[in-house]
């Protein structure tokens, strides 16, 4: 099952994607929150799509798409996760799972604008590979963890480079901008995912491929990352991993290639659906 939510920012309705085509589900109630996946909900929205598959209403097309879920109570990223991309950064490659937290309010719809922020000379993309987590977990063995995962969405990773790398600290501070998370379009189910550790994904701006990668290449797995994760911090319902980024991304460029205002991003990944985003400069 592939999970959508649409309409105006702020008043999203929630919907499937059944067939490439996208249905209106907001009869169901409620939204894709914690208490969603908390409540078995994905099961009980299965039960209610199949009871009323032929008097579901499509979404009109041309429909603005949020991110498929509510803003999640965190958003946990893995850093340098892929080998190539630590290489390209001159970055050591971890000997155990690099974490940083993005901010909650960076979370935008895939097909809305980047805003490059204030005094920004270095924003960059980056393709991902997210994990939504389906119920609480704290201390999950890596043979179980995919027992705690509801489903998976693609997310660009947008980071401000010299924020991140150049004004001390921790890298948060380049990573939680305003939209710099846009996820989406739709949630995909794990049991549409064959395996995890074989999703192509890949991003281009102004139609150049930068970024094509395989998640197969990860250093550290899926369930490793949502076990690794669990030993630090209790993850809830609807909580987001973000599982790294593999090699392309502007900072690896001699001399790096950042985003300006105009540039057009498109990305992608097996079973996860397009994003397409256009680039503005800042404003008051």
């Amino acid at each position: 099952m592939k999970l959508i939510r649409f309409g105006d920012a702020g008043k999203e309705k929630i919907g499937v994607q059944i067939e490439g085509k996208n249905y209106d589900v907001s009869a169901f109630g409620g939204d894709y929150n914690e208490q969603f996946f908390e409540n078995d909900g994905l099961a009980r929205l299965a039960d209610f799509v199949k009871a009323n598959r032929d008097s579901l209403q499509e979404v009109p097309a041309g429909t603005r798409f949020g991110a498929p879920f509510t803003r999640p109570s965190k958003i946990v990223c893995i850093g340098l996760n892929y080998k190539d991309h630590a290489e390209e950064t001159g970055a050591a490659t971890p000997t155990e799972p690099v974490i940083f937290m993005k901010a909650t309010t960076a979370l935008v719809g895939p097909n809305d604008t980047v805003v490059i922020p204030k005094n920004s000379v270095k924003t960059d993309w980056e393709v991902e590979f997210g994990v939504v987590i389906g119920k609480k977990a704290s201390y999950v063995d890596e043979a179980d963890a995919l027992d705690y995962v509801a489903g998976y969405v693609l997310h660009n990773d947008v980071s401000e480079r010299e924020f991140q790398i150049e004004r001390g600290g921790t890298w948060d501070k380049g990573k939680g901008c305003d939209t710099f998370a846009p996820m989406g379009p739709v949630l995909t189910t794990k049991d549409e995912v064959a395996d995890v550790n074989n999703v192509r994904l890949w991003l281009k701006v102004n139609g150049k491929t930068y970024q094509d990668g395989n998640t197969k290449n990860l250093i550290f797995s899926i369930p490793h990352i949502v076990s690794y994760v669990s030993q630090f911090m209790t993850l809830l319902p609807g909580d987001v991993i973000s599982t790294g980024t593999p090699a392309g991304v502007g900072l690896g460029f001699n001399p790096p290639i950042y985003l300006k205002a105009g540039d057009v991003i498109e990305l992608g990944a097996d079973f996860l659906g397009e994003q397409r985003q256009e680039v503005v400069a800042y404003k008051k």
